[in-house]
């Protein structure tokens, strides 16, 4: 039973990965939506998805995972997100992802020490570095609605839209956290800041008077998003029922904190903390849910909570995690009809785009560089290689005739520049500083 619901998790999240319906990195969320937008090409999607991904799966998912003999989730669902972005966007790709995801999610199950001690053998262990790539998307994230507002109205609304961010952003990381009765919520204070931006940006955008009424442009964009997201209620119902099933049964995790006080038995603590992230997490996914037309993998994640607090009863469990799932699908919609009351919102859409463009170009550049600079002076002692190495391979893709990734290619160069300290290292020409 364990071997058939992790396979059919693996297999389903490879599936909605794979046809832009719904992801588990909330900072590849927008780069699934450029690409459907046809702005980017499936050779970026794929490359961006491994390059924020992988470092996060092997140096944070899976010795988590290890060391409570549960798995986190990150572990599964980001490499189910890497699955479906390589294969193609076809019946037969799709078919080939749910395979690949299956496998990967018995494999995970059965061998997740063999995995770990195996990039233990390189000289230097730099996956564990690349999490870094990833580690500025959400929170630069929080700011392209201010980014939209400078391109449509200007640099004074701009700034004004984006001084709201910042100071959301501060009080809520100041004062986000309160109890209510025994457990502690915590609210997310990147989703929150780019809720604001996005009202900021909504109310601006219905000052401008068009030749007409119509709200069709509006209509093309968030609800339009919304309504993908609605067609494939049925599958991530499903899903929604799988990993509640999963959690249950003591499978898969939400948190390391849950995690952990499940691998104790500790059933009402870890649903309790699982409840006040998941009540954290839900202006983000349901803001990126409206703006990209990809939903969450596992959606604001209280799948988790029904899991825990029904542990031992997979069967309602499924029936109840299908049911959330569903409910928070409606939830979106409702939220989207109330932003379809704005009125002349006409070429918002667009400066959505363009903004989510230059925040995460920027975002990745600046993640590569800062992954690539822990590299160098873990295996070298010696800082400013791995910027160097980065900043170069970015300016250098630019003037390329064919440029390899332009958005991707800070992250791509850090993972070749980890490659090439391990061959260096091999062959003796870098020594690994005695106290690293």
């Amino acid at each position: 039973m364990r071997y058939i619901i992790i396979a059919l998790i693996g297999a389903l999240a490879s599936v909605l990965s794979n046809q832009g319906i719904a992801v588990f990195n909330d900072g590849f969320r927008p780069i699934v939506g450029q690409y459907f937008n046809k702005e980017i090409s499936r050779k970026e999607l794929a490359a961006m998805s491994f390059a924020i991904s992988f470092g996060l799966v092997i140096g944070y998912g899976i010795p988590t995972s290890i060391a409570a003999s549960i798995i986190l989730i990150h572990c599964l669902l980001l490499t189910t997100d890497i699955i479906g972005s390589f294969c193609p966007d076809t019946k037969v790709g799709m078919i080939i992802s749910a395979v690949i995801g299956a496998i990967y999610g018995l494999a995970i199950l059965a061998g997740l020490e063999f995995i770990v001690n195996l990039f233990a053998m390189m000289p230097y262990n730099f996956t564990s570095d690349l999490g870094s790539v990833s580690t500025y998307v959400t929170v630069a994230f929080a700011v392209f609605p201010a980014v939209g507002v400078a391109y449509q109205h200007g640099f004074k609304k701009g700034t004004i839209t984006a001084v709201v961010s910042v100071a959301v952003y501060y009080l809520i990381k100041k004062f986000g956290v309160f109890s209510i009765g025994a457990s502690t919520v915590s609210l997310n204070a990147e989703g929150m800041a780019m809720l604001a931006g996005m009202i900021m940006m909504i109310v601006f955008a219905a000052q401008v008077k068009g030749d007409s009424n119509s709200n069709e442009a509006l209509a093309q964009g968030f609800s339009g998003n919304v309504s993908r997201i609605r067609k494939n209620w049925f599958l991530l119902a499903i899903m929604g029922g799988l990993i509640a099933a999963g959690t249950s049964m003591s499978i898969i995790a939400g948190d390391p904190a849950s995690l952990a006080l499940l691998a104790e038995g500790e059933y009402m603590n870890a649903a309790l903390t699982a409840l006040a992230r998941a009540i954290g997490f839900i202006p983000l996914v349901f803001t990126t849910a409206i703006v990209t037309g990809v939903y969450g993998a596992a959606g604001c994640t209280f799948v988790f909570v029904v899991g825990l607090l029904l542990h031992g009863n997979p069967i309602v469990a499924f029936i109840v995690g299908v049911l959330v799932m569903v409910v928070e699908i409606l939830l979106i919609n409702l939220f989207a009809k109330g932003m379809d009351k704005f009125p002349g919102v006409k070429d918002m859409g667009e400066y959505v785009r363009t903004s989510m463009n230059k925040v995460l170009e920027v975002a990745l550049l600046a993640g590569g560089i800062v992954a690539a600079e822990t590299m160098s002076a873990a295996a070298s002692g010696y800082s400013g290689i791995g910027a160097l190495f980065v900043i170069g391979a970015f300016l250098l893709n630019k003037k390329a005739k064919k440029p390899i990734v332009d958005l991707a290619v800070g992250p791509v160069a850090c993972i070749i520049f980890g490659i090439l300290l391990n061959l260096l290292l091999v062959i003796g020409l870098i020594a690994v500083p005695a106290a690293g």
